[in-house]
C-alpha cells in the first residue's frame, strides 16, 4: 500500500464503510463517490491511498480477515483446520459469504477486480493453507506424494459454494467441522 498519513483507526473505519456499502449496493453500483461520501473523505484521497476501487475493496476484505491461517499451529493438521474455523463465528461467515457471492459474480466482468482479489486476498490464503499442509507433511501426518494435497483449496472453496447451491444455506461452523472431518482429512489420509 502507498505511504499514508491515515491512522490505522481511520483506515479501519474506511474499510468497514467500504464493506458495508458493498453489502448494501453490490460491486457494480458501488462508486468511489459513494465511498468518499460515506467515509467523509475526498475521492482524491481514496485514489491516492488505494489507486482504484478494486484495490480498495480487496484491501478492505483483507483487513476484515486480520489473522493469517499460516499463523495457526496447534500441532496437528486437524487442529489447525478446526482452529481456522473457530476464528470466525456463524454471523461473520454469513456476512462474508454474501460479500463473496457478489464479488465472484463481478470478477467475471472485471479483470482488475479479479487481479486485486487474487493478489491481496486469495494468494495469501493459498500460501497460508500450503504452510499448514507443509507442516502436516513434515510431521508425517500426510504423505508428501498424496495427490489430494494439490486440491485442498479446491475442496475448501467447493464446500462453501456447494452448500449454498445445493442446500440454499450459508456455510456455518458446524458444517465446516463436519466437512473437514468427512471430506478433507480422509482425502489426505489423516
Amino acid at each position: 500500500m502507498r505511504r499514508s498519513r491515515i491512522t490505522p483507526e481511520r483506515e479501519a473505519e474506511i474499510y468497514a464503510a467500504v464493506l458495508d456499502l458493498l453489502r448494501e449496493m453490490g460491486y457494480e453500483a458501488l462508486t468511489m463517490d459513494a465511498i468518499a461520501a460515506r467515509t467523509k473523505s475526498s475521492k482524491a484521497t481514496l485514489y491516492r491511498q488505494w489507486g482504484s476501487k478494486p484495490e480498495l475493496i480487496a484491501r478492505a476484505l483483507r483487513h476484515n480477515k486480520p489473522v493469517s491461517i499460516a499463523d495457526i499451529d496447534t500441532g496437528s493438521l486437524r487442529g489447525d483446520l478446526l482452529e481456522s474455523v473457530h476464528r470466525s463465528d456463524d454471523c461473520q461467515m454469513e456476512r462474508d459469504a454474501a460479500l463473496m457471492r457478489s464479488l465472484f459474480h463481478a470478477i467475471h466482468d472485471n479483470p482488475e477486480l479479479h487481479h486485486a482479489l487474487r493478489q491481496v486476498l486469495i494468494e495469501p490464503e493459498i500460501t497460508g493453507l500450503n504452510t499448514l499442509l507443509r507442516r502436516a507433511v513434515e510431521r508425517g501426518e500426510v504423505s508428501p506424494d498424496n495427490p489430494a494435497l494439490g486440491f485442498v483449496i479446491h475442496m475448501m472453496v467447493g464446500g462453501f459454494v456447494a452448500r449454498d447451491l445445493i442446500e440454499d444455506r450459508t456455510v456455518d461452523r458446524e458444517f465446516l467441522f463436519s466437512y473437514i472431518d468427512a471430506v478433507i482429512l480422509p482425502a489426505l489420509g489423516v
